[in-house]
């Protein structure tokens, strides 16, 4: 699978009274999927996913999904702390058509290297899907861990949120993966592939007389195959994510193939054009497209998930209020918000 771009962490909406709002998650992926954004995350690290219950965890992969259009990738956020807990996730969403996963460090196993390994490499060996590695502040994996793991061949790469996109790229020198792409190397997902194969309503034929016991001949139209889809085959190697909001061009740089910034859930263009700057090969917008982020997603950010939702809601993105025991943020906060992502609508 093809991680280029920018891939979106999802908010969870709730309704007021803490019910999973399926409707407005519906509403967000419409929106994102009419973005520059390559993919999604679903219950990812904006996603509040460890206040999920299983059963709002499978609903939720599942009203996201099928909404989303085919052409983005769509990852499913793993948050389970047993082996047994992530497969059973990771089965859901190979079952709804998800394209992957992620999956992080859980908080247990934070120090104990030996049982790190054996937590990634026992997923890897039976996930449905390929699996995307995350390492964050405080539960950041080791290079050792990482170059041992990416050995996997159900691995495909990691979000970095530690600014170590070249010495992981170093440690992963070695690992060769391959991915399907369009004829334009984008991404291809299963989604896209199920598309093309569906069925479609071809031209009418007429239904004879005698089969209808006296009744007239009507016009059916006969089902034919849709539009062939035309692939390659891109060669890939493990693939590395940016995963702050201010280092997206500073990973780039260093060869990260995109990121996934917080602040895409309530700024997906923005973010973008930080991206788009750089495959231009016009360093001064990039850097000028990056520097604008920078007070936004520093105070946006620095509220968590409350402060995320509340800009999301600015942007015409169903943000609400977050899960208890997380708060609403105070009116000085919001009035400093609406600040900051004045000049960043979309």
């Amino acid at each position: 699978m093809l991680l280029d771009g920018i891939h979106v962490p999802l908010t969870t909406p709730f309704y007021p009274d803490g019910r999973l709002n399926l409707r407005k998650l519906e509403h967000n992926v419409d929106r994102y999927s009419r973005t520059p954004a390559a993919g999604m995350i679903v219950v990812g690290v904006n996603g509040e996913a460890t206040s999920l219950s299983d059963a709002e965890t499978q609903e939720a992969l599942a009203a996201a999904v099928d909404v989303a259009a085919a052409e983005k990738v769509m990852l499913a956020g793993v948050a389970r702390d047993s082996v047994f807990g992530a497969l059973e996730v990771i089965d859901t969403a190979a079952g709804l058509g998800y394209d992957g996963v992620v999956i992080g460090l859980p908080g247990l196993l934070v120090g104990r290297e030996r049982e790190t390994l054996t937590y990634f490499q026992a997923i890897a060996d039976r996930a449905a899907l390929p699996v995307v590695l995350t390492s964050a502040e405080g539960r950041e994996l080791g290079l050792g861990v990482i170059a041992e793991v990416a050995r996997h061949p159900r691995v495909i790469g990691i979000v970095d949120g530690g600014g170590r996109v070249a010495e992981i790229r170093t440690a992963t020198a070695g690992v060769k993966h391959a991915s399907t792409v369009t004829a334009v190397f984008a991404a291809v997902t299963g989604r896209m592939v199920a598309k093309a194969a569906a069925p479609v309503l071809g031209s009418a034929t007429f239904v004879g007389v005698e089969s209808l016991q006296g009744g007239t001949a009507v016009a059916v139209a006969a089902p034919v195959s849709g539009p062939a889809l035309k692939t390659r085959t891109r060669e890939t190697g493990f693939q590395v994510l940016g995963g702050e909001t201010l280092g997206i061009l500073e990973g780039l740089r260093a060869g990260a193939v995109g990121a996934v910034p917080r602040l895409a859930a309530c700024a997906p263009q923005a973010c973008f054009e930080v991206l788009a700057g750089w495959k231009d090969g016009d360093q001064g917008l990039a850097e000028e497209k990056q520097e604008r982020l920078v007070l936004a997603a520093q105070y946006v950010e620095g509220l968590g998930v409350p402060g995320l939702k509340y800009a999301c809601d600015l942007n015409g993105y169903f943000g609400g209020r977050p899960r208890l025991p997380f708060a609403m943020i105070s009116g000085a906060e919001k009035a400093e918000i609406d600040r900051l992502m004045a000049g960043m609508r979309n």
